[in-house]
């Protein structure tokens, strides 16, 4: 009857340990693939808000490579990671146990001896919340960081979008201009032929083919170049055929609403919140690390029984004696790094307001001449159309006709580049200055 009733305790025992034991983690393994999951056409991207059975404009373009850049996949996973160290300092520290078995060897005693004591980390305890402060900040820094990577893709591809289609707009006007003067170095090359015309003489129509061909080759080149990196912010297989928009779709050019902007940069540009988060965790560290001078104490209850069978019990007090140690090196890592972020964050402010205020007036004096040149280049087409008429009624000859067509020509082909220019820059902007991001308001305290 002893040995069966002895069965008891084990079984409960036993039972208590499967019942903890059910409510642990458990492994799961987690495969890595062989394959790169590239998707291999644009109807196989993911999109929420439209459809891709028409060219895409500059702006879908932006929202495709949000929700399908292979590298925003990974960056998001850090979110996981800080919520997984927030649940980690949120929680109590655990209690300590400890037991001992002393069984009787030899002497006068009648019994075993046994001890047990349980205690409590204090000082944990009073860190606790300065280390949730710290975590849910660091937290929020990784959600800003993540924003601003992908307002930074959304940037890259939106001026990957807006090259292609403006170096679009150059091919056509370099293809023009070198069939033109293809044209008339054949006519040049018959005539030398004839003996109707020098070698010499047709030189200069061979140059000038020859330039824009090559200009027209490198130009090819650059928009294959462009294509694959486009299509790679989109996760797209290189040979994926993606068509775009015939025109830049940008709202228009508001340099005060920049100027404006700068007021708040620093509460809706995401690099410039995230810091300000940093700097928010970096302090609760150190208020943590000047908490942890308290000397390291713990509290809680023993007992035990010795060999006679004479049992005690009482409290237990284990006290660190500040002797050494007294944090200071831990309080001195965690201010100076606080010190650091501090002066990072105050140098980001300045260079990023610095930037946005050179890139404005590089844009108002690309305006500027942009201007100049479109009133050149409506006198220009007003000269060539009047050669144009004056070559189909024998007036002028074919060779002074296309000159002027040519510098028509080359006159569209400045323009294109300086549109180009400017809209590169407005994106640039946009992206230096968060443009269409809210502004962020941060908890009482916590501004800088």
């Amino acid at each position: 009857m002893k040995r069966r009733y002895a069965l008891f305790p084990a079984l409960a025992s036993l039972s208590a340990i499967i019942a903890f034991l059910s409510g642990c983690a458990t492994y799961e393994p987690l495969a890595l693939s062989s394959t790169a999951p590239l998707a291999p056409n644009v109807a196989s991207l993911a999109r929420t808000e439209f459809s891709l059975g028409h060219p895409l404009s500059v702006t879908e373009i932006g929202i495709l490579a949000v929700e399908n850049n292979p590298d925003l996949v990974a960056v998001r996973a850090q979110r996981r990671v800080a919520q997984a160290q927030l649940l980690q300092a949120g929680l109590l520290p655990n209690p300590q146990v400890s037991a001992a078995i002393l069984p009787l060897v030899a002497g006068i005693g009648t019994t075993n001896a046994w001890t047990a004591a349980l205690s409590q980390d204090i000082r944990s305890l009073i860190t606790l919340s300065s280390t949730r402060s710290a975590a849910q900040a660091s937290a929020d820094q990784v959600d800003a960081q993540v924003l601003w990577q992908e307002w930074q893709i959304v940037g890259q591809a939106r001026l990957l979008a807006i090259d292609i289609i403006q170096n679009e707009r150059l091919m056509t006007i370099l293809r023009e201009n070198h069939d033109l003067l293809a044209s008339r170095y054949e006519k040049s090359r018959i005539a030398v032929l004839a003996g109707n015309q020098t070698l010499t003489s047709s030189a200069p129509d061979l140059t000038a083919m020859q330039s824009v061909a090559s200009q027209l080759r490198d130009l090819e080149r650059q928009q294959l170049t462009r294509r694959h990196q486009l299509a790679a912010l989109l996760g797209l297989a290189p040979d994926a055929h993606l068509m775009l928009a015939a025109k830049v779709d940008l709202p228009r050019w508001d340099s005060d609403a920049v100027y404006e902007g700068l007021a708040t940069l620093a509460q809706r540009r995401p690099d410039l919140v995230a810091l300000q988060f940093g700097f928010r965790a970096q302090d609760a560290k150190v208020r943590a690390a000047i908490l942890s001078q308290f000397p390291n104490l713990s509290i809680g209850v023993t007992g035990g029984s010795d060999n006679s069978n004479v049992r005690n019990v009482g409290p237990q007090i284990t006290l660190e004696l500040p002797i050494f140690n007294q944090n200071q090196g831990n309080i001195a890592i965690e201010t100076a790094t606080r010190q650091q972020l501090h002066d990072e964050y105050t140098a980001r402010l300045t260079t990023a307001t610095g930037q946005v205020r050179a890139m404005a007036a590089e844009i108002k004096l690309i305006s500027r001449q942009l201007s100049g040149v479109r009133k050149e280049m409506t006198a220009t087409r007003q000269i060539a159309a009047k050669a144009e008429s004056a070559f189909k009624e024998g007036n002028i000859d074919e060779r002074s006709y296309v000159d002027f067509v040519v510098t028509r020509i080359n006159k569209e082909q400045e323009i294109v580049t300086m549109e180009q220019a400017l809209l590169d820059q407005q994106i640039a902007i946009a992206t230096l200055i968060g443009a269409g991001m809210p502004q962020i308001v941060l908890p009482s305290g916590e501004e800088l």
